[in-house]
């Protein structure tokens, strides 16, 4: 089974209805807004170990060899962008999600209602954990019936394509981090560690992340406290003050996704900028199980198209130093 189209995320090509025309991706977002600086962490940068050896990963993902990369200094933000935050954006500005103009998006099987799985039509081909929902959207993430509500509010925002996280930035007068960057700041001063906190995943029997807790894909039994998302600021942040950089939500960056990264990047300030068709991904979600996908390690990495969404995708933005 290919990994990339399982739990990590579903892909937008060739699966379900598609829309008759594509989303306006032209339409530029206005006003612009300058970027928070309060909310944003300064990062020192400098040189760290990037990747993992092949025994600890997925070879196919192009997770290593792991090599020494240097990266200038830049802000990011110590969370996703939560519900709350795109809300803003759209008020502001109008903007509709790709999800929104295509008519649906990727839900995860146990979370739809039953009079929502009723309606399904289709299903990606070898995952039936993933339905595609009709009416399925950043603000009714399990399909119509659904809401974020007041409660889920501080939750990372989902079902944002990778366009969507890019128009956001543009309003908010940020950027999407590149894989260095977001991975050196994922690991939070700790070198060679397999997690944002070291290499134990429950240090003192304590959940440092929301990840898939039970037996991947039909019982969660959420003992980290979380079946979907959780707040962007659960759990204790890393070594750098940012929180949920392993789970929770896949989340997007800046560079094209290569299995080749490693070998056709440059060590400085490396940045994937040749097209290959889908863009990379960070972090895992509270689908990534160790049995299944082990996502979750600061190394890991995943791709998809930039018109994909799903209710495990997300994204934190970036910035560069101000003068």
């Amino acid at each position: 089974m290919d990994m990339h189209s399982s739990c990590c995320s579903a892909s937008r090509m060739a699966s379900g209805p598609q829309a008759a025309a594509g989303p306006d991706l032209e339409r530029t977002p206005s006003p612009v807004v300058p970027a928070r600086s309060e909310r944003l962490v300064r990062l020192e940068g400098g040189e760290f170990q990037m990747g993992a050896s092949d025994a600890d990963g997925f070879a196919s993902d192009g997770e290593g060899p792991p090599r020494l990369v240097r990266v200038d200094p830049f802000r990011i933000a110590p969370c996703a962008v939560s519900n709350r935050e795109f809300a803003e954006f759209v008020e502001a500005t109008g903007y509709r999600t790709e999800a929104e103009r295509f008519g649906w998006s990727f839900v995860f099987h146990l979370l739809v209602s039953e009079q929502t799985r009723r309606r399904v039509a289709s299903v990606p081909q070898g995952v039936p954990w993933w339905l595609v929902v009709e009416g399925a959207c950043w603000s009714r993430p399990e399909g119509p019936d659904s809401s974020i509500g007041k409660e889920r509010l501080d939750h990372p925002v989902v079902h944002v394509s990778w366009q969507d996280a890019a128009a956001y930035c543009a309003w908010s007068g940020t950027r999407l981090p590149t894989e260095a960057e977001w991975e050196y700041a994922a690991r939070g001063g700790l070198q060679g560690r397999t997690y944002p906190w070291g290499d134990l995943l429950r240090p003192d029997g304590r959940h440092r992340c929301n990840i898939w807790q039970g037996k991947f894909p039909v019982k969660n039994n959420a003992s980290d406290g979380y079946v979907g998302t959780a707040p962007v600021d659960a759990y204790e942040p890393n070594g750098y003050g940012l929180y949920n950089m392993s789970g929770n939500v896949w989340e997007w960056c800046a560079d094209w996704f290569s299995p080749s990264y490693h070998a056709s990047t440059d060590p400085v300030n490396p940045h994937q900028t040749e097209p290959t068709g889908k863009r990379s991904t960070r972090g895992g979600s509270y689908l990534c199980h160790r049995s299944y996908c082990n996502r979750y390690r600061v190394a890991a990495r995943s791709g998809n198209t930039p018109d994909s969404s799903t209710g495990n995708m997300g994204f934190r933005v970036a910035a560069d130093v101000l003068p």
